[in-house]
């Protein structure tokens, strides 16, 4: 009985190696396959290489001068099979349009008002842009100044006329 459970244990481990074998041959016929089918896209990426890179417009708003838009991209190239497309885009209503309404400044406080121009100005540091936005890194932006503001003496103000009704008080 020993001898037929020594054949059976053998026979077992010789089923067992040739899984591994078999399992083995799986795994490199399909890392063989991976490998061409790389190939195969890289001399797809090289014919497209002929193609320039894609040249954006500027956001267009739909409807006034901020929301939703579109904007239109080109490339050359002989090969390309597109070489002009539109994509959605959109333009913050919040961001200062004189400056591109692709294009975020952070600005610092107001300067001093100068008394020949009467203007003030202060300075934009860019803070963040629309894709393919061409903006400026600092912009500069001048207002006219306020006049000052003076507060009214007590004795100049308006007195209330009239009494103040009293409250009662309930139980």
């Amino acid at each position: 009985m020993t001898e037929r459970k020594r054949e059976k244990d053998s026979l077992y481990i010789m089923q067992q190696q040739w899984m591994c074998l078999a399992l083995l041959a799986l795994m490199i016929v399909t890392v063989t396959q991976a490998d061409g089918d790389k190939t195969e896209k890289q001399g797809k990426k090289e014919r497209k290489s002929d193609c320039g890179e894609w040249q954006w417009s500027v956001c267009v708003a739909n409807e006034g001068d901020c929301g939703l838009g579109t904007r239109e991209g080109t490339r050359t190239g002989t090969d390309c099979k597109q070489t002009i497309k539109t994509q959605r885009c959109k333009i913050p209503c919040n961001w200062k349009k004189q400056f591109g309404g692709e294009c975020k400044y952070d600005f610092e406080a107001w300067g001093e008002c100068d008394s020949i121009t009467g203007m003030k100005t202060r300075t934009g540091m860019l803070k963040r842009a629309l894709m393919d936005a061409s903006c400026l890194n600092t912009v500069n932006i001048t207002k006219p100044c306020s006049k000052p503001k003076t507060k009214i003496q007590d004795s100049q103000k308006p007195k209330r006329e009239g009494k103040k009704k009293e409250r009662k008080q309930t139980d």
